[in-house]
């Protein structure tokens, strides 16, 4: 495999570009579709949607969810062993699209078939998914040479694409659904994942050579593979990725309220009046990352500013849960407002300070994860011990449907709204005071890998930005 001549764009590799346009435009069609999804399935059926109830909607939602987590791991062990990146990428995306299209296909062509064909149409969302995601951002770290300095900041501006994608699209295709039709923002969402299959067609032979057209597997057969016995530093390491992916359980189900119980909230029981505009539910899905894209850089700074005072990744975690608790404890604040009365709507500051402090706590959360994986697994079991953590991160989408469907219907939703908040905000925190405790002993079985907290601006940069990636699951692996 050869990096592509075609010049360069800023510095970087022009193919940086192209992918960054591919994933943007990607995640434009994702992130406004799943915008849309809980309130279009919860709309009664004479204002489009199914009536469905929101025990149900969020059920479905949070199987989808799941799904879209698990399926990268297919997808990507399809791309290394037999197809490679490119052809999954395009598959994917052809798959994707048709996906959204065929939300996209107004009821009154279905009839007695609305349902059959709602659920063809996740399902291949859910394929092209896993096609798609596994493989994008693998193809950013080939066009470098090893060693090159500028891949840290190819990464900065990839993830950069990822959540433009996510701030753009809930704006767009939230508008388009809810204001006008939902089946017209559905197909908005599939001509943003179009537009990306198309620059990926037209470019990618020439930006990015032959880079990703050859199974990995295929490149790197022969090469020498770890057999050596698991030593006892390696089984302290591995306890540490079992206890803190169990623990991420609790803080992404609480995080992923976002698609589905506070955009409940922000359509039935909040204020969206402004200068007589009514703000869409579904823009406030935006808010996430437009955080990431503000706070990044002033998080990053102020990691690199305390230097060997930098909170370790452990106690950074615990910080992280005790942001999600002060963000469900600002909802919580709001159903006081509300007083039991369902006629009565809050002010939309409750959800934006919501939503920021949950980001906070999303960036504080980003050296766990994948890197965390990646830096204290054995090389044998790297595979295994990402597949699980890959399936506690679905479980918790899963899970978290399953608390915020608790929220009932009608005149009791702002009480049970209260009890849920209330419940994952105390979660949270006693989660928090756990894991902060216990922060010394993890560190301790570490052995090392913990590192010295030297990381330059840049790095750390990277590493807040890419939060969204690492929260998907499908960042760049450093091995």
């Amino acid at each position: 495999m050869t990096q592509p001549n075609a010049g360069t764009l800023f510095g970087h590799p022009k193919g940086l570009f192209l992918l960054f346009g591919t994933e943007m435009w990607e995640r434009f069609g994702y992130y406004g579709m799943r915008a849309l999804l809980v309130l279009y399935l919860v709309a009664s059926v004479q204002d489009g949607g199914f009536g469905w109830t929101n025990g149900e909607a969020l059920s479905l939602y949070g199987t989808f969810t799941m799904a879209v987590y698990l399926t990268p791991v297919l997808g990507g062990w399809l791309a290394d062993n037999f197809i490679g990146q490119r052809k999954a990428i395009i598959l994917g995306g052809i798959i994707f699209s048709l996906g959204y299209f065929t939300l996209g296909i107004p009821k009154s062509m279905l009839v007695g078939m609305e349902e059959t064909v709602f659920y063809i149409g996740l399902t291949l969302i859910i394929i092209g998914n896993g096609l798609f995601k596994a493989n994008v951002s693998s193809l950013v770290g080939d066009l470098y040479e090893d060693g090159d300095h500028r891949r840290d900041g190819a990464f900065t501006i990839f993830y950069m694409g990822i959540n433009l994608g996510a701030f753009l699209s809930p704006l767009i295709v939230g508008y388009l659904g809810e204001q006008i039709n939902w089946h017209y923002g559905f197909i908005a969402a599939g001509c943003g994942m179009l537009i990306g299959l198309i620059l990926q067609l037209t470019f990618a032979n020439k930006y990015l050579g032959d880079i990703g057209i050859e199974p990995s597997a295929k490149r790197t057969k022969g090469t020498q593979k770890a057999h050596a016995p698991l030593t006892s530093d390696d089984i302290d390491r591995m306890k540490v990725i079992l206890i803190m992916s169990m623990f991420s359980v609790i803080f992404w189900a609480g995080f992923e309220q976002a698609g589905g119980l506070f955009t409940i909230y922000a359509s039935d029981f909040t204020d969206r009046s402004i200068f007589g505009f009514e703000v869409p539910a579904s823009w406030f899905q935006s808010l996430n990352a437009m955080f990431i894209i503000m706070l990044a850089p002033v998080i990053a700074s102020v990691w690199v500013k305390m230097g060997s005072k930098e909170p370790t990744s452990p106690k950074k975690f615990a910080l992280a849960m005790l942001f999600l608790a002060i963000g469900f404890f600002v909802m919580l604040w709001a159903t006081m407002v509300q007083g039991g009365d369902v006629t009565v709507k809050v002010s939309m500051l409750f959800l934006v300070f919501a939503y920021l402090f949950h980001t906070l706590g999303e960036l504080c959360l980003s050296p766990i994860g994948l890197s965390m994986v990646t830096k204290l697994a054995p090389l044998k079991f790297t595979s295994l011990l990402m597949g699980i953590w890959f399936f506690f991160t679905a479980l918790s989408n899963k899970l978290a449907a399953f608390i915020g469907g608790f929220v009932g219907e009608g005149q009791e939703m702002v009480d049970n709204a209260a009890n849920i908040f209330m419940g994952v905000g105390v979660a949270a925190l006693i989660t928090g005071i756990i894991i902060f405790l216990s922060a010394g002993k993890l560190v301790e079985w570490m052995h090392g890998a913990e590192g010295d907290h030297t990381e330059s601006l840049e790095e750390k940069l990277e590493e807040e930005i890419g939060v969204t990636g690492t929260h998907e699951g499908v960042s760049e692996t450093h091995s």
